[in-house]
């Protein structure tokens, strides 16, 4: 298997710029412009731990105060954002690159302002670094149980008509995932990052590319100066997105959302009423940041199959579907005005009035959740052997340990014995750099995680109304599907964290038929769903930080410690987001009864959890017919596609992947509804990246990355204070003008 190469470059320096000024170390010059000859190391295989950067002094203790207080406060903000951007398109991104960099950033700010006050401004370092990172990770995840299963839960009517009066148990079940998933975590750093990394090629790429950037800006010389480029960058996009979204609310047909044929339409003096057809199929132009720096990061192949599922439903499917009477939309403009030809397609009431036609986006739900299950779901199986590699290194390690205590008082056992010597033979893969006294103590896990399994069970049982048997079960789904979830993210930077609540679902909805009625079935199938897919999104997020501190030879124990405290806080700062989003949008977890009422938010994870659940609960669905067998006949297909890529495009046909559609991005097209703003603004910036790394590939390396998080987290943290300015009656629907927007 050939290993991965990577070419580290820095700019080099003249041996009497190397001098380390212990009271003031971040106040070399470093001039970009001299003709300096440039040193480069070669890293040519990411299974081992990056050696030494030259000229940087050990970390005695890289667990620092102002660490982890900035990597809790950054990881806050991009858990804020997730809540807003998962409620948007069901889209969450991880807050590793942006911890990294303006972590270090910060951390140079109050060396500059403080040089060798201790704790302040003492040396900094890529450990440390490595540490904000961590905090960032704990504290920014969690998000995604808020953006899907909670408010399936209040669509249900499974919970109360307060999301306020129910903070309580939305907190307690928040601590059952979180917390659990810390603890399950902590054993399966060894497994995939030591034991199997090599074997398997487990490269995790976003989880790498932040060590090498932490690295690359620690380097003596130019690496401060590279670093400084790519804090600025973030913090110019952070704050254009944030400003946009903020102000762009207050003149939203100017600043935010371009509807162009509307414009057209008023410019012909509303005579050319065929305008309004694009415009009533969500055709528009959203300056969106967060999905224009998420285009950035996809890359092409997700961009255009979202784009393609939109045009798809929204620009060919969904019309012939009206046009023959199969679906309808409901008239939104007054009649016998100019804007009588406004129409919604889509409403979703045929879902609880079977004598209604349903409208093209409730049509479409049922495909696009077939593809996102049936998808997720193949490759989910395709990978099962690692769960069985994972039980089997389980069961040796576990022998291994019976088997040296045994010894020790001078007894033996054959089977153990056997049991042990697979053990020691199955390591070796990868050294691993953390002596004993530097990993996380095997007592520390082991009652963690057993505690909050009994917590899950207590929760379950006396909040829930669920059996504590079946609480504990779905505590064991999350550990099997935290095994694909990590091995999914390390092979492929995507997770299959949709397949995971998908097949607990499932399972659970087997569990529960013809023994509950439905009301309790569905409350059982959602909280054991949040329960497994939330420990399955810590535990992976974890691993995949611990494998950023492998490589920079960050002690685990340290980086444990750091993103336990990181998730103590995300406990109760997700749930308290998610009350503040709930309050200001009652429209996200209580659909207006008005057919022709809008929601800023489309929440296509909620509808496909809502859906999933109803499906594996009632005797009934009102599905339509044409949409059934069409679900069935894509269900069919990208299964198949997904058993082509994976067994035929191999070894040298395997750059043929890239050509193959990306079915989780249709899916969230024709689940999301008629709405072209976020494929539109996602496509672009995946084109521009694509122009941007093909033309000035040093710039994109310099930026890309840094003005992608920027975006991301800046509109994320806008939609919060949106969300605050809605509750305090102060936004753009009441101050603001309804100039360029339709029926205005």
């Amino acid at each position: 298997m050939a290993d991965t190469v990577v070419d580290l470059k820095s700019p080099g320096s003249r041996p009497e710029d190397n001098v380390y000024d212990e009271k003031n170390p971040y106040e070399q010059d470093i001039d970009e412009k001299t003709d300096i000859e440039e040193s480069s190391e070669i890293i040519t295989d990411l299974f081992t731990s990056f050696p030494p950067s030259k000229g940087v002094p050990h970390e005695e203790n890289p667990l620092t105060a102002r660490a982890v207080l900035i990597g809790i406060v950054l990881g806050s903000l991009v858990n804020a954002s997730n809540v807003y951007l998962g409620l948007k398109t069901g889209f969450t991104f991880p807050p590793t690159l942006f911890g990294a960099i303006f972590g270090y950033g910060f951390i140079i700010i109050l060396c500059k302002i403080a040089p060798g006050v201790p704790w302040i401004g003492q040396t900094f370092g890529p450990q440390e670094n490595s540490i904000i990172q961590a905090a960032a990770t704990g504290a920014g995840g969690m998000a995604g149980v808020f953006v899907a299963g909670l408010p399936a839960m209040y669509r249900l009517g499974l919970l109360s008509d307060d999301p306020k009066s129910d903070f309580g148990r939305i907190l307690t079940i928040t601590f059952v995932c979180a917390l659990f998933g810390l603890f399950a975590a902590v054993p399966l750093r060894k497994f995939f990052i030591i034991n199997v990394a090599r074997e398997l090629n487990l490269v995790f790429p976003t989880p790498t590319a932040t060590a090498m950037t932490i690295r690359s800006m620690h380097a003596v010389g130019g690496g401060a100066a590279a670093a400084i480029k790519k804090i600025k960058a973030l913090g110019y996009s952070f704050v254009g997105a944030f400003l946009l979204i903020v102000v762009g609310q207050y003149a939203d047909g100017i600043l935010h959302n371009w509807h162009i044929f509307t414009w057209f339409y008023i410019w012909s003096g509303h005579k050319t009423v065929g305008l309004l057809g694009p415009e009533n199929w969500g055709w528009y132009i959203q300056l969106t940041p967060a999905f224009f720096g998420s285009g950035i990061l996809v890359g092409l192949n997700a961009a255009i199959s979202w784009f393609a599922g939109t045009v798809f439903a929204w620009g060919i499917i969904g019309p012939i579907l009206v046009h023959y009477g199969e679906c309808v939309g409901i008239q939104t403009g007054e009649p016998g005005t100019k804007w009588a030809e406004l129409y919604s397609f889509n409403s979703l009431s045929a879902a609880s009035d079977p004598t209604k036609t349903a409208s093209p986006r409730y049509w479409f739900l049922w495909p696009g959740v077939m593809v996102l299950l049936v998808y997720s779901l193949i490759e989910f199986f395709i990978h099962i052997k690692v769960v069985w590699d994972g039980a089997k290194y389980a069961f040796q390690e576990t022998a291994r340990s019976i088997n040296n205590k045994l010894q020790a008082r001078g007894h033996s056992n054959g089977f153990l014995e056997r049991q042990a010597a697979k053990a020691d033979a199955a390591t070796g893969f990868v050294e691993d750099f953390a002596t004993e006294d530097q990993q996380v103590p095997s007592w520390v896990w082991a009652v963690g995680a057993l505690t909050f399994m009994v917590v899950a069970m207590i929760v379950g049982e006396l909040q829930f109304h669920m059996n504590a048997g079946l609480a504990l079960l779905a505590c064991l789904l999350g550990l099997v599907f935290a095994f694909l979830s990590i091995y999914g993210g390390a092979v492929t930077d995507v997770a299959p964290l949709t397949a995971s609540s998908k097949a607990s679902q499932l399972v659970f909805g087997g569990i529960t038929k013809g023994h509950f009625d439905v009301k309790s079935a569905q409350r059982i199938n959602l909280v054991a769903g949040n329960i497994a897919s939330g420990t399955a999104d810590v535990a992976t997020s974890l691993v995949s930080d611990f494998r950023v501190g492998f490589l920079l030879k960050t002690p685990p124990k340290l980086q444990f410690y750091a993103q336990a405290m990181g998730t103590f806080v995300s406990v109760f700062l997700a749930p308290g987001i998610f009350v503040l989003f709930m309050s200001a949008y009652p429209c996200v977890w209580k659909p207006s009864d008005d057919p022709t009422a809008t929601c800023p938010f489309g929440a296509p994870s909620v509808a496909a959890w809502k859906a999933v659940a109803e499906a594996v609960t009632l005797s009934h669905i009102n599905i339509p017919r044409s949409s059934g067998i069409f679900a069935i006949c894509m269900g069919v297909f990208c299964g198949l596609q997904a058993l082509f890529k994976t067994y035929y495009l191999v070894g040298p046909r395997e750059k043929y992947r890239n050509w193959l559609p990306n079915w989780m991005s249709i899916g969230v097209a024709w689940v999301l509804g008629a709405d072209s703003g976020y494929a539109n603004a996602v496509m672009f910036g995946s084109i521009t990246a694509w122009w941007w790394r093909k033309y000035w590939k040093d710039g994109f390396d310099m930026y890309g990355f840094a003005v992608a998080a920027g975006l991301i987290a800046g509109e994320g943290l806008g939609g919060v204070i949106n969300a605050a300015l809605t509750l305090g009656k102060v936004d753009g629907t009441i101050y603001g003008t309804l100039v360029a927007q339709p029926g205005a």
